[in-house]
């Protein structure tokens, strides 16, 4: 079934419709009187005398005439601007003349812009709306250099250049005075050649090719400008380093994580000489505490749940007999199996010059390497990719710096050396990480009770998600919490740990074993030298589109830079911190407009694009087309009934805007429309790729075809049916 998303304000569509019938009403007049016959060259040489006349005998009332007649003509992009500039310097002059134009061109482009604006962001917001960030953010960064540039070179007709930055978020301020300056010189040629008017004998000969070249030279001053100012802001910014000149290495990375290791990975593969710096363990949080574990962590839990609820299999339920040690003995040989693929072996053999040890940026070229031993190394390089990764945050809470706090990178230990077999925990935090680890320890068995702050669980998702999730957190038998405020944390007398807080039932507290905070994290900043050389920081590394840093040759990415927290996000940026470095100045800005993501509970939260929260926020017209796997063959015969699939799209339109995914396998059911998305293929093309049977791949099909269905061609369907009832032989 679809349904309508945020549509537009009652008053905009009836500020739409004033505004088309203006414009209609104007351009009917100006073909219907014959008006446009007057704006031609032979037209103006004829009445020329007359205008002067009108001049001489009335002044200011024919120069506001003649500007209310420009600003209309221009404002609603009628054919004849060229024809009225002459007539300005034919009938007022080379500097009244000119003074008159620059006004109405301003006035009228201004209104061509606002009308544009009225008219046409809307729609195309509507129909581009995912496209269209990036061009924003680049009309606030250099928008005004793009317009001035245009107004110098009269190549661009002006009444398009009125209308296309009409759909950016130019300021209509900024918009008309950029453009009164950038008009200007070609309006004192016009109006200069108006006052010649009886000698001209066309148009074309108005701008020559040397004057064409010199408004060209003047188009990309602001180009010139801007270059300087930026080579004068690098000079500045260098000026206190000493650039060697020779460098040990193409390119330094630091972090062996996610972004780390792709970045090495694909300067070794073009032959770059690469330096891969760690300070811990090869592989990062990834492999040794964050993905790895916790999946092989998921994959024993979500057995020891199917043993319990074995009667939907149509066996008998038993109580799995959990041993923790063992089950975290497994994980930690999963980890070991996967290990090689980023060890130090594997790197040094595909070409990486492999250290381990603290790095430290001691200039911009510059990383000094302290080894275990405390001795020191100083290598060089042309580009330097920081990818030092993040860690757990830890809240600020009365008390918790008196007690033992586990995280995401110290819960295995912890667990696995726990005395009791079946120690209980506190779970601070109901994002991903805080539901997923909740959600597999119960499921194994132990006492678990989750806080979050939020009012649901997984805030980022749409409500229903966040509901569905509590629901089956609690039957897997989570306590569940939500809108927490906590109070305050202290330690028990047998050791554990008790929180106080306070939620929407009035509060309380809870005891366990132990606490787990899993309530973010934040970029790993310190003890690499970024504060020696100024490189601002928040909660990342301020980066550009590019990656850079403060400093043009220095990148940042995977978690060290953000925005996303995710291994497939962190190789994703590898690519362009890699060739970005490598290849200065050839450059690409980060594709980040299909970032798939998936909080692996039981059943999985798959998502791509907006949600229908995200989209109603953001003021993004949609339809919603939902399939219920309750309906879907394979998952009844897999007893996996839970969730559904949730499409957003375009009203109208079969082009997706984003897709919710709640289900069993529900990350690999979400490639499909990522690759839907990515490659700009709607919902037909889904629903036309055959998809074998039966399998779980179907729901997408299905979902496809929901939204076919409830966009059928109704009137082609009733013609159909006649057709076929006169088949029959009917009447």
């Amino acid at each position: 079934m679809s349904s309508p998303g945020q549509e537009d304000s009652p008053g905009a569509p009836v500020g739409r419709l004033l505004a088309i019938a203006l414009v209609l009403a104007g351009v009917t007049l100006f073909f219907s009187q014959g008006w446009y016959r007057q704006l031609d060259l032979a037209a103006l040489q004829a009445s020329r005398s007359q205008l002067v006349a009108w001049r001489q005998a009335a002044p200011l009332a024919t120069a506001a005439a003649y500007l209310l007649v420009y600003v209309l003509a221009t404002g609603l992009s009628l054919p004849g601007a060229t024809v009225l500039t002459l007539a300005g310097g034919a009938v007022f002059g080379l500097l009244q003349g000119t003074l008159l134009v620059s006004l109405g061109s301003t006035l009228g482009a201004t209104v061509a812009c606002l009308l544009a604006r009225t008219l046409l962001r809307e729609p195309v917001r509507r129909r581009f709306g995912s496209r269209l960030g990036p061009i924003e953010a680049g009309v606030r960064r250099d928008g005004a250099s793009y317009l001035l540039s245009l107004r110098l070179v009269p190549v661009v007709p002006f009444f398009l250049v009125n209308l296309l930055m009409g759909l950016t978020p130019m300021p209509l301020r900024s918009f008309a005075f950029v453009s009164q300056l950038g008009m200007l010189p070609a309006t004192l040629v016009y109006v200069n050649a108006g006052t010649q008017l009886g000698q001209l004998t066309g148009l074309k000969g108005l701008l020559s090719p040397a004057l064409l070249g010199s408004f060209a030279l003047l188009g990309l001053l602001p180009w010139i400008v801007k270059l300087l100012q930026g080579r004068w802001r690098l000079w500045r910014l260098y000026r206190p380093w000493s650039r060697p000149r020779h460098f040990d290495r193409n390119l330094i990375v630091i972090g062996a994580g996610a972004a780390g290791l792709v970045t090495a990975y694909i300067a070794a593969t073009v032959r770059a000489k690469v330096t891969l710096i760690e300070r811990a363990r090869m592989g990062g949080d990834c492999l040794n505490t964050g993905c790895v574990p916790s999946k092989a962590l998921i994959s024993s839990a979500r057995l020891a749940a199917r043993l319990r609820h074995a009667d939907r299999y149509g066996l008998s339920p038993m109580e799995p007999q959990v041993d923790l040690r063992r089950v975290l003995e497994r994980v930690r040989q999963k980890v070991a199996a996967i290990a090689p693929h980023d060890s130090v072996e594997r790197y040094t053999a595909l070409g990486v010059d492999v250290r381990l040890g603290q790095a430290r940026l001691v200039s911009p070229w510059e990383v000094a390497i302290t080894a275990a031993d405390g001795s020191e190394t100083v290598l060089s390089a042309r580009a330097i990719v920081l990818a030092t990764g993040a860690a757990p945050v830890i809240p600020a809470v009365p008390g918790i710096a008196s007690v033992r706090v586990l995280t995401s990178e110290t819960l295995w230990d912890a667990l696995a050396e726990h005395p009791s077999p079946r120690p209980s925990l506190v779970v601070l935090g109901g994002g991903p990480i805080g539901c997923e680890l909740a959600q597999a320890l119960a499921q194994l068995g132990l006492p678990v009770t989750l806080l979050q702050r939020n009012t649901r669980l997984l805030p980022r998702e749409d409500p229903e998600v966040g509901a569905l999730l509590r629901e089956v957190l609690e039957r897997d038998g989570v306590r569940v919490h939500t809108g927490c405020r906590m109070e305050r944390v202290k330690s028990t007398a047998a050791g554990g740990v008790q929180v106080h807080f306070q939620d929407g039932g009035g509060g309380g507290g809870v005891e366990a074993d132990e606490l787990l905070c899993a309530v973010g994290r934040q970029a790993r900043l310190e003890g690499h030298g970024l504060e020696a050389l100024g490189i601002p920081t928040g909660r990342t590394i301020d980066t550009s589109p590019h990656l850079q840093t403060l400093y043009p040759n220095i990148y940042a990415a995977g978690d060290a830079a953000g925005p996303w927290q995710f291994t497939h996000t962190a190789a994703h940026q590898a690519w362009y911190a890699a060739v970005n470095g490598l290849f200065d100045p050839v450059r690409f800005a980060v594709d980040g407009r299909v970032i798939p993501r998936t909080t692996f509970t039981d059943p999985e939260v798959a998502r791509v694009g907006l949600s229908e929260s995200e989209a109603m926020e953001q003021g993004v017209a949609f339809e919603v087309t939902r399939f219920d796997l309750a309906e879907l063959d394979r998952a009844i015969v897999e007893s996996a009934e839970t969730g559904f699939v949730k499409v957003l799209t375009v009203p109208g339109k079969d082009r997706i805007l984003g897709v919710t995914i709640v289900a069993e396998q529900a990350g690999e059911l979400l490639a499909e429309f990522v690759l839907a998305m990515k490659w700009n293929l709607g919902l037909g093309k889904v629903m036309g790729a055959i998809h074998a049977y039966p399998t779980l791949a179907e729901a997408n099909k299905y979902a496809a075809g929901a939204w076919k269905k409830a966009h059928a061609p109704q009137r082609t369907l009733a013609l159909l049916e006649r057709f076929h009832t006169w088949r029959r032989g009917g009447g």
